[in-house]
Formats: structure tokens, sequence, C-alpha cells
């Protein structure tokens, strides 16, 4: 088993790096955006908003487009019911620069972006008696468009919208080939609370609790074996070396501030080569630690009902002794991660990479662990100040928030790097998904799990602990995070920012009421021991070996 025990403390350990690298921030998507650098002035003062472009082809309802509003001109109604069907007309001239050579009656013209201002095409579309003007870009991207600086008093009345080159040239083909092509314009606004973000919350907080509770009862299991072998070679204590044979990682405090440096690093890294050969490598590096994290816990799971199968081993090139339950599980987890992989842009692959996920998540709080609150405490303030880096203070560097370009997966072509939790916003008419990141849920994770171990080991009952009110506060933390998405119409914000307050302070106030927090800031092995000696010479050999095997150096 030392083989196979290896290979997971190496796949946790790459984990926690992907986890850590990758994107932490909840988003929902922008909608509405006010851009800093393109300054308001009178009659050029609209947010930045998506639009809908809804078309009609000979009556029949047919595609739908995005388009983003322009800076200036009429604002876009938001509900459909008071958006009016007009007719979409195509420009000639085609630039609009100068007027059309047939007056309009309430059209809705296309106009190609180019050769002019956008407000002379708007004001020459106005003039014409148009209704609005769709500008289709010369690039695939959608672009905000904005008021020259010399503009001065403009009043432009009808709405002006941007849309993609690739949904120009569809509706083209509409207007070529039917008699009659209508259009409706309007900008629905996001629910303030859409059910995606309960059921998220709801994962969140179950996992950590789920890996809260396997994390304590191994501590405890593994406790209590390493008494009865104390016991029956307590002379040879002092001589053996630290080895560490439950495969459990402890964090240090330097490896806690290493983390969040080699995360920047793996940040830009991602941010610099993102693209679609990129995604699939970190698809590839999910699907085995979402096969690692799977196995894991069915295997903790079955070997309750098959446990023969699970005390049966036998071995295998490279991974050493592996038992029979595992051999069983393990084709089941890689068919599932398969699965997944191919069909990762389908509507319901959501499923399978939350299942990978969690499971993947579970597995890295059991086997990971952190040693002190000290450690604790070190790396969620080094992953609060990282949030906030690169959510915030990126933008003043790279002119765009890096952690928010490389969550959505911007420069790849695809939906985003897959080290995330996600769930389809249900009533939210723009679609599109709510997400977590797997850092927003494993940092502090570590922190919860370490006071449930705490609990039991120092036998403090459920009120009595820091278990109850560290969940508590990671729900609440999470919770206001939520609120604060909503607040800023959906912005991506810095889960951390909030939850690292929450759940640490409450810990570091609670234990500092109760007069506990040096007692955490040693290791809670070393309390465990010290409560469960037999005779004050046997106590006095135990405090030793804690001392000298599992203690952090002072």
């Amino acid at each position: 088993m030392e083989l196979w025990g290896g290979w997971r403390l190496i796949s946790a350990a790459a984990v926690i790096w992907l986890a850590c690298g990758g994107p932490r921030s909840a988003s929902a998507g922008d909608i509405v955006h006010d851009d800093e650098s393109a300054p308001k002035k009178p009659g050029c003062s609209n947010q930045f908003v998506l639009v809908k472009v809804q078309t009609w082809v000979n009556g029949l309802e047919s595609s739908e487009f995005v388009g983003v509003g322009a800076r200036f001109g009429k604002p876009i109604v938001s509900k459909e019911k008071n958006a009016n069907h007009s007719r979409l007309t195509l420009s000639d001239p085609r630039d609009g620069c100068s007027s059309p050579k047939k007056k309009l009656t309430g059209d809705v013209i296309m106009v190609d972006r180019g050769s002019c201002t956008f407000t002379t095409k708007a004001n020459n579309a106005e003039a014409a008696n148009a209704s609005a003007i769709l500008i289709v870009n010369n690039q695939k991207e959608l672009y905000k468009m904005v008021c020259d600086p010399d503009e001065t008093d403009l009043d432009i009345k009808i709405p002006a919208v941007m849309l993609p080159q690739d949904a120009g040239l569809s509706l083209q083909k509409m207007l070529m080939n039917s008699s009659s092509v209508s259009v409706q314009l309007y900008s629905p606004k996001r629910p303030l609370v859409d059910i995606a973000e309960v059921f998220l919350w709801l994962m969140a907080v179950g996992t950590i609790l789920c890996a809260s509770y396997w994390s304590a009862w191994s501590a405890r299991e593994a406790a209590i074996e390493q008494d009865k072998l104390m016991k029956d070679a307590v002379d040879e204590l002092t001589d053996d070396k630290h080895v560490n044979a439950t495969g459990v990682v402890e964090i240090s405090t330097t490896s806690a501030v290493l983390f969040v440096i080699i995360a920047s690093c793996f940040l830009i890294v991602l941010y610099k080569l993102m693209s679609s050969w990129f995604i699939e490598l970190l698809v590839v590096l999910f699907c085995i630690g979402g096969v690692e994290g799977l196995q894991t816990c069915l295997v903790a799971l079955l070997s309750r009902w098959f446990k023969n199968f699970w005390d049966s081993y036998t071995k295998v090139p490279f991974f050493g002794a592996v038992s029979y339950l595992t051999l069983a599980v393990s084709p089941f987890c890689i068919a599932f991660a398969v699965v997944w992989a191919v069909h990762r842009n389908a509507s319901f692959a959501w499923i399978g990479q939350d299942v990978l996920g969690i499971a993947l998540i579970i597995t890295v709080l059991q086997i990971v662990r952190i040693p002190n609150l000290k450690v604790g405490t070190v790396l969620l303030s080094c992953a609060f100040l990282y949030d906030i880096f690169w959510v915030f203070v990126s933008k003043k560097l790279f002119h765009e928030s890096v952690m928010i370009v490389v969550a959505r997966g911007d420069k790849s072509g695809e939906d985003g790097i897959p080290m995330l939790l996600k769930i389809p916003r249900m009533f939210d008419p723009w679609g599109g998904y709510s997400i977590i990141g797997f850092g927003d849920i494993l940092l502090p994770g570590l922190v919860v799990a370490f006071s449930l171990r705490y609990d039991w080991l120092a036998n403090k009952n459920l009120r009595a602990g820091y278990f109850l009110w560290a969940m508590l506060a990671y729900g609440l933390g999470l919770l206001v995070t939520y609120v604060a998405l909503n607040l800023m119409d959906g912005h991506g914000q810095p889960a951390l920012l909030y939850i690292v307050p929450f759940t640490l302070g409450t810990f570091l106030a609670l234990g500092r009421r109760r007069g506990d927090l040096k007692v955490k800031l040693i290791s809670i092995t070393e309390n465990y021991v010290v409560e469960k000696c037999f005779s004050d010479a046997y106590c006095e050999m135990m405090k030793l070996y804690a001392r000298t095997r599992l203690l952090p150096s002072a």
C-alpha cells in the first residue's frame, strides 16, 4: 500500500495547488457594466447593458442574439411585454454614415461599423425615422459604444445596440432569404435571488460538513490505534523518527505562504496561456483528481458493507497493494470522469462536474490537514489578500480582473476552467451559471475541519466546542457573498473577502473569550494524548512522544 498511499498524497498536493491557483470568486455573469474609462456627459450617460435581440422570420419566431447597449441613445426597455416588434431593414449605404436613400417608417435599421462615429450613424438613423439602430461590429466580440470627447449636448432619442459580427451575418442572411424579418429589443433584469444560489450554498456548506466529520472520525480512529501501538512499544517511542503512516498531509506555516505564492504564479500562467488546448490539459488533470476523489469516497462508503473485499489486497504494478474493493470501484469512477469529459459542453454536464468536484474536495479535506490554528490563520489571511488582489487590484495592472477572466474562460473559447462547482441559473432570463471556486470551500474547510477534530479529541460537546460556530460563520460568510454579488449587479466577487473575516474572526474571538486560544495554537494531538493517559509515568512518556513527533517546532 505504500506506493498507492504515496500516489494519493501526490494527487492531494496537486489538487491543492490547482485549487489555490484557480479562481475563487463567486459569479453570476455581468449584465450591467459601468466603465470608468468612458466618462459620462449629458446625452451620453447610459450604463452598458446586454440586450436581447429576438427575431421573427415571416411571422415565425426565430433566432435570438445578444448585443450591448450604447452609452448614448434611449435606454433599452427591461420588460419583454413593453418592447415593440419592428421590421428590420438593411441600411443603404451600409455604413450608415449618410442619410438612408429611403425613408423608414419606424423600422430598426442595421448598419456596419466604421467610416464615421457611432453617434453620426445614430443621428442619421433617427433623422430617417428609424425606431432603433443595430450596429454590426467588424469582429466577433462585442464593443462598448461611447461618445467622442468633443461631442456635447447629444440628444439621440432612439436605442443603439452593438451586435457581434456573426450575429450581423446571420441577420443579413435572414433579410436576403426572407420577405419579412422583424426584431424585438429588450434588456431583462436579473432576479434579486436565483434558486441556483441557494442550492450552491447548500452544496458548499454540506461538502464541508461531510468532510469535517469524516476527517474528525479518521483522526479519532487513528489516535485510538496509535494509543494501542504506543502502549505495546512505549520503550521505542523516543527513538523513532516521525513517519506519517496514516497518509495525512499536514500543512506548515511556510507551506501556507508558499501555497499563495505558487497560486499567484499559476493564475498568471492560466491568464497568459488561456486557450482551448490549455483548458483541455486542465480537464485531464481535473478528471485524474476527480477519479481519485470519487474512488476514495465510494470505497469509504462501501467498505462498511463489503469489509472482506476492503481487507483483501492484491499487488498492482506501480500502485503496489490495492484492495479488491478499490479495483472494483475504479472502472466506474474512470468511466464517469471520461463520460463527463466527452460531454462537458452539454447542458447536463454540470451535474458530473459537481459530483467529481465535491468528491475531490471531501477527499482532500480528509487527507490534507492543518495541525494548529496558527497555520490556519496564516493560510486564510494569505488567501484573503490573494483574493482581493487578483479580483480588484489586478484591474490596475492588467486592465481587467485576472481571476474573473480566468474563471469565465474569456480567452479560451470554452466555458471556463473545470475547478468550479456550478449550477444553472434556473429563473434568470439570461441563463448562465452561479459558480464557486474550489478554494472557497477547501481553504475555509481546512479550518472548519480542524475545529471538529479539536472538539472531538478535547471531549467538547457541540455547544461548548468550536465546530458549530465555525460552520455557522462559514455559512453566513458565504451568504453575505451572494448578497454582495446581487447588489453588484452580478459582478464577480472574491468570496474569501467575506468568508475569511466571518470564519476566522469567529474562531479567534470565541477562543480568546474562552481562554482557549493558547491551547489551540499548539497541536490538537497533544490534548488528546494528555487526556487519555493511563498513569503518571505513561502520561509523561506520551507527552514526550507528542512533543517530539507530533507537534510543530516552536
